[in-house]
């Protein structure tokens, strides 16, 4: 293993060895001087977490081990790694940027990922937790058909882990991009080496441990340049406003609702689909598995809410900072004009007001960060779809529970092999997108897909397996089907005129759907295992709601 490591990180020196040749190109921008402070704190920092990944496959000796680090997180850690887990690239990079270019619109964007969290704390932890081992397939599975209704859920998750990866693998190659001057794709293909890394070498463990130090890094990173920005403005956020007005071309209009929710139809479609798709996220409630009991999961919802609200007004007051300070400023723009592009894309003010503010120590040290975001996020979601596919699919469906350990973990091994190729490839291709639009794209379709299921089976007795499947499969088609035919991908992406779904946002259409038809369906169905399905129920209510026998599944 250590041989393995000592190779990677070789490689990985020596695929960055052309940037330190000479400046890279920045998307048609103007090239950027090599900051060697920021590769090296990056090259740092990949080897550290290549250390940690060495010690986590040391002790990840079983399922339990790879999947959910043997239970063994407690509430404040697990509640550290949520928050390192939510806090993207999307969050930093992207909600910032947004924050940047629409003002409120940005804010309210923000707010609308953290509603999300009291839904999860008060509905759904502490059922999760006692009826689930694994994968929220455990959960929807519970009473209902195991092979049907894991298959699905294996099918949501995986969609959802997809999208997802898009909007991480975009952060991460314009960030390697704007550090090193490589091409995009050349970064997006690192990304996708060090992610297989950690999640075949080091599981759940290292996973965790990584996603807990780069929020303790990202927080304090954050706060210091928080810090910096308001110094600027005699610390007062009145001021920074006024000037912010000043300098944006919006003038007072970027203080109130704009064209970016001005619909209203899409604006509660957003809404829906930041809220619900928060608590349906399948790497986020993969999480709550990694504690020993329910009050560690209510205790990890509490601590991430905490360090994620927090976080959030942090990057609102940055993205605002970054108006008047970069926005304005001659050598963040293409062709040194007042009034140009930004360069390094639509994604990267954040990064260009820390090196405003701090030159390119703050710089190197907020870029790797952020690099550290991106690797924590992605390894969670390769393990959540590398666990879709071998727990629920190969183990439980293909082998019907007779795959030992050592069979499910190699097939997780090499989902996480598949997953790292195909995140390199939808990286490249959604390449322009905005990311924090990406994704209120995801969480719209999780909240189509999976956000149903998992809601009734929990709290409805009269839910079916035909009911689950097919307003499942309503609100995934559905979803899917928007988004492919918005203006996001039909334009943006497959170069057509025009959209033919006219909404970007799709869940208050395919969610309402998926709930409509997971509810008329089970109500028609009358068959004899809609039956016995509704009378297990009840023993389904009583272990969720004490987490009796509880303890012997995680053990199973």
């Amino acid at each position: 293993m250590s041989r393995i490591l000592v190779l990677l990180a070789v490689s990985a020196c020596v695929a960055a060895a052309p940037a330190l040749a000479g400046p890279g190109d920045l998307g048609g921008a103007e090239k950027q001087p090599i900051n060697v402070i920021a590769i090296g704190m990056f090259f740092a920092f990949v080897m550290g977490t290549l250390g940690i990944t060495y010690w986590a496959s040391r002790r990840t000796k079983s399922a339990a081990d790879f999947y959910t680090a043997g239970g063994g997180i407690t509430g404040f850690q697990n509640g550290l790694a949520i928050a390192g887990d939510y806090m993207s690239a999307a969050t930093l990079l992207g909600l910032s940027s947004m924050v940047f270019a629409k003002g409120f619109d940005g804010f309210i964007y923000t707010i609308s990922f953290f509603v999300g969290w009291p839904i999860i704390l008060f509905l759904l932890a502490e059922r999760l937790r006692n009826l689930g081992r694994y994968t929220f397939a455990d959960i929807a599975s519970y009473r209902l058909d195991q092979s049907k209704i894991r298959t699905f859920a294996a099918i949501g998750s995986l969609t959802v882990v997809c999208f997802y990866l898009i909007v991480q693998m975009v952060g991460a190659g314009q960030l390697i991009k704007l550090l090193f001057g490589l091409d995009y794709a050349v970064a997006v293909i690192i990304v996708g080496v060090l992610m297989v890394i950690y999640v075949t070498f080091g599981g759940m463990i290292a996973t965790t441990w990584v996603q807990i130090i780069k929020a303790c890094l990202l927080l304090g990173g954050g706060v210091l340049l928080c810090i910096l920005a308001l110094s600027r403005f005699g610390f007062s956020l009145e001021a920074m406003a006024a000037k912010a007005v000043a300098s944006h071309s919006d003038g007072i209009k970027l203080m109130g609702p704009g064209t970016l929710l001005a619909d209203p139809v899409s604006a509660v479609s957003l809404s829906l689909g930041l809220v619900f798709g928060t608590a349906a996220l399948p790497h986020i409630l993969m999480r709550f598995f990694t504690v020993p009991n329910a009050r560690e999961a209510r205790k990890s919802v509490f601590v991430a809410s905490g360090f994620i609200g927090f976080f959030f007004l942090v990057v609102c007051v940055l993205g605002l900072a970054a108006i008047s300070i970069v926005g304005t400023d001659p050598q963040f723009f293409e062709g040194g004009k007042v009034g140009g592009k930004l360069l390094g894309g639509g994604n990267m003010p954040v990064m260009h007001l820390a090196k405003a503010l701090g030159g390119n120590l703050f710089l190197g040290f907020l870029s790797a960060v952020a690099f550290a975001t991106i690797l924590a996020v992605v390894s969670g979601l390769a393990l959540a779809g590398a666990s879709a596919i071998a727990h629920d699919i190969y183990a439980r469906v293909m082998r019907k529970g007779h795959a030992t350990e050592a069979e499910e973990m190699r097939v997780s091994k090499l989902s996480s092999l598949v997953l790292g190729v195909l995140a390199v490839v939808l990286g490249i291709m959604f390449e322009k997108q905005n990311v924090a639009f990406l994704v209120g794209l995801t969480f719209g379709i999780a909240a189509s897909a999976n956000f149903p299921v998992l809601f009734l089976s929990m709290y409805w007795r009269g839910l079916t397996t035909a009911g689950a499947l097919w307003g499942g499969l309503a609100g995934l088609v559905s979803a899917v089907t928007c988004v492919v035919l918005s203006k996001a991908v039909w334009v943006v992406v497959l170069n057509n005129p025009a959209p033919i779904f006219p909404y970007e946002h799709p869940a208050l259409f395919s969610m309402t759907l998926a709930f409509l038809v997971t509810i008329v369906v089970s109500k028609l169905d009358n068959s004899a295992s809609a039956k016995a399905e509704r009378s297990r129920f009840d023993d389904q209510c009583v272990r969720a709601q004490t987490g009796i026998g509880a303890a012997a599944a995680s053990n199973h």
